[in-house]
C-alpha cells in the first residue's frame, strides 16, 4: 500500500560514493508489490564493522546473528529484505539467514560471519527460503545503484527516501560518510531505530568505531519516539572500508578522532530526524527539551514521557496549548520532579514558571507557534544540572489508519 508522503519530508540529498562499497537491488517478492525489495550492499576486503541493535527480548534471528558476529570485527556484505521482518520465526527464520550468509560469502569468498543480514516487516512470517535464494543470486550480478534506490528499496511503510551524508578531516585527508534508513512506525528505539546504515572511507579499527556509534547511538536514534513501541529489528551499523588513506583511527586520542566522531554524530542526528519527520501519520516534528534535572539521564526520560504521552502528541496536532498535559507527563515519568520549582514553555515562551501559571501570560504567539510544522517544548525542573532533548512528531487519525491496514 502506498501511504501519502509526509508534510515534513525533506529531499533526498545528493550522497557521495564511497569507496570500496557498491549497493544492488532487486526485486526478490517477499511482498505483492512491483518494486525491488532486497538491498545488497558489497563491501571491499579490510572493511570494518560496528554496530547497535534492539534490546527487544523477542528480536529477530538477524539480529541476534548480527550481535553475535560484530565482534569478530570485518564486514563485506550486507543484505537488507523488506516485507518481512522474519521475526518469531523460529528455527526457520533462523535457517533463511543462515542460508543468505552462506550462499554470499560462498560467491565473494568470505567467511559467513562477515555477511550481515537485516530484514523489515510483517512479523511471525517465516522469510521464504525459496525468494530469498533467487533474490540473492540476481543481487550478486546485479548492476550497482544509486544510494537513493537503496533508501527506497529498504523502506515499508516510510513515504520518503531517507539519506544523510557529513565529511571530517583527519591529518590532511577529507574523509566521507553516506548513510540511508528506514523507519516510520514501532519506533522506540531502545538502542537504535529500525534500519540504518552508515558507510564510511575512513581508515577506523572496529573498537573505534564501536565506541564512536554507540556514542551517537545514546544521544540521537535513541532520543527519538513516534508510537513508544520498541521494535524486534532495529539495527544500525557502521562500515569503514579504509580507502581514505588516513592514518588509522584507533582511540579518541588519535589526531581527527574527535573531527570523525562528531560527523557520525551528526550523520546519525540527521537520520535521527529524518525517522521522526516521517513517523506514521506526521504532520508535526516536535522537539522536547528538558533541562534543570538531576542527572542528563533523568532529563532524557523525562522527555520521553512527554513526547510519548498520547495526551500530548494529541494536543499538539489539534495546535492545543494544553500545557497541563505536560506536567501530567512531567510528573509520571518516575524521575525526580517538584511541582513548586516546574516550568513549561511552547516556542520559547514560558506558560508557567516555578509552578504557578504566569499572571501576565498570553496564549495567542504560542498557539500561533503551533500552527507551524516544527514544535519545541521546554520543560525547567529546576533540580539540578542535567538536559537532554528528545524528538517526536503528533499524533493524528493518520496513524490509526496506517496500523488499522498495515497487514492488508
Amino acid at each position: 500500500m502506498a501511504y501519502p508522503t509526509s508534510p515534513l519530508a525533506q529531499p533526498f540529498p545528493a550522497l557521495p560514493a564511497i569507496a570500496g562499497v557498491t549497493p544492488h537491488v532487486v526485486r526478490a517478492g517477499y511482498k505483492d508489490w512491483g518494486r525491488c525489495d532486497l538491498t545488497y550492499v558489497s563491501m571491499d576486503e579490510g572493511t570494518s564493522v560496528a554496530g547497535v541493535f534492539t534490546k527487544n527480548l523477542c528480536c529477530s534471528s538477524e539480529v541476534e546473528i548480527g550481535r553475535a558476529n560484530i565482534a569478530q570485527g570485518s564486514a563485506r556484505a550486507l543484505v537488507v529484505n523488506a516485507g518481512n521482518s522474519n521475526a518469531f520465526t523460529g528455527y526457520r527464520g533462523r535457517e533463511a539467514v543462515e542460508q543468505i550468509m552462506e550462499q554470499v560469502a560462498g560467491s565473494i569468498g568470505c567467511p559467513k560471519e562477515q555477511v550481515f543480514v537485516s530484514s523489515t516487516g510483517v512479523i511471525g512470517v517465516p522469510l521464504p527460503k525459496g525468494k530469498a535464494r533467487e533474490g540473492v543470486e540476481k543481487a550478486l550480478t546485479a548492476d550497482a545503484c544509486t544510494w537513493e534506490e537503496a533508501a527506497n528499496t529498504i523502506a515499508t511503510t516510510d513515504t520518503f527516501a531517507k539519506g544523510a551524508t557529513a565529511t571530517a578531516m583527519i591529518g590532511e585527508t577529507k574523509i566521507t560518510i553516506s548513510a540511508i534508513i528506514k523507519g516510520s512506525g514501532m519506533i522506540a528505539p531502545d538502542m537504535a531505530t529500525m534500519l540504518g546504515y552508515l558507510f564510511t572511507d575512513a581508515a577506523v579499527s572496529p573498537a573505534f568505531l564501536q565506541a564512536c556509534l554507540s556514542s551517537a547511538n545514546l544521544r540521537t536514534f535513541s532520543c527519538i519516539t513516534v508510537d513508544s513501541d520498541t521494535s524486534t529489528s532495529d539495527t544500525v551499523m557502521a562500515f569503514a572500508t579504509g580507502k581514505a588513506g588516513n592514518a588509522p583511527l584507533t582511540s579518541i586520542e588519535d589526531a581527527g578522532a574527535h573531527a570523525f566522531a562528531a560527523a557520525v554524530h551528526d550523520v546519525c542526528r540527521q537520520l535521527a530526524h529524518l525517522v521522526v519527520r516521517d513517523g506514521e501519520g506526521a504532520q508535526k516534528f516536535i522537539a522536547v527539551t528538558v533541562s534543570g534535572a538531576v542527572s542528563d539521564e533523568s532529563a532524557r526520560t523525562v522527555g520521553m514521557a512527554i513526547a510519548n504521552s498520547p495526551l500530548v502528541k494529541t494536543a499538539i496536532a489539534g495546535e492545543d496549548a494544553n500545557w497541563g498535559r505536560v506536567v501530567m507527563a512531567v510528573g509520571k515519568a518516575g524521575e525526580p520532579a517538584n511541582r513548586d520549582t516546574l516550568s513549561i514553555g511552547f516556542g520559547g515562551i514560558w506558560c508557567a514558571r516555578e509552578g504557578l501559571p504566569l499572571a501576565d501570560y498570553d496564549e495567542a504567539p504560542v498557539a500561533a507557534h503551533l500552527k507551524g510544522q516544527d514544535v519545541t517544548i521546554e520543560v525547567d525542573l529546576g533540580l539540578g544540572e542535567g538536559t537532554a532533548t528528545v524528538w517526536t512528531c503528533d499524533l493524528t487519525h493518520g496513524y490509526i489508519s496506517i496500523n488499522a491496514d498495515y497487514r492488508s
